[in-house]
């Protein structure tokens, strides 16, 4: 039997489900938003014939977004959450074409073995100094504000 102070206070399974929906409903949009910049960031590198990736270009201009302002973290952060949970997911159609060259494995495998370790340690080697890079950023953007802070406080 559940006194009325406890069923004013236990969550309702429509609040639950309300809840639920819009977590997927804004994790849609903040995926779509990220396809759409991607879209249109290939387009102008196809358009303006840029010896870069689309993806590459539609995140700078992600990364330029956020540091300017532009577009707040809470606005893609649960798009890009999830899009990053399930990356494995979008390897699959890889792993099943490279299956099918077999041949080309049991002749060229450790050349392309060499290729993926290779690549993976650049990828891995820029990752990091991109990080550390941006850890420092962000240390001297903290002490700024600490400053200017410090500064105020005085006049």
């Amino acid at each position: 039997m559940t006194t009325p102070t406890a069923a004013r206070f236990a969550p309702s399974a429509h609040a639950g489900r309300a809840s639920g929906a819009m977590r997927v409903a804004r994790i849609a949009v903040q995926s779509a938003a990220l396809a759409g910049l991607w879209v249109v960031a290939d387009f102008a590198v196809r358009m303006l014939h840029l010896p870069v990736p689309g993806g590459v270009v539609g995140l700078v201009v992600l990364l330029a977004l956020l540091f300017c302002g532009g577009i707040a973290p809470r606005w893609v952060k649960a798009g890009a959450d999830w899009l990053l949970s399930d990356m494995l997911l979008f390897f699959i159609p890889a792993a099943v074409a490279a299956v099918q060259y077999g041949g080309l494995f049991r002749e060229d495998g450790w050349r392309l073995a060499l290729v993926v370790v290779g690549g993976t340690l650049m990828v891995m080697v820029a990752v990091a100094f991109a990080v550390e890079q941006a850890a420092r950023l962000e240390r001297r953007l903290a002490l700024r504000r600490v400053m200017v802070a410090r500064h105020a406080s005085r006049v």
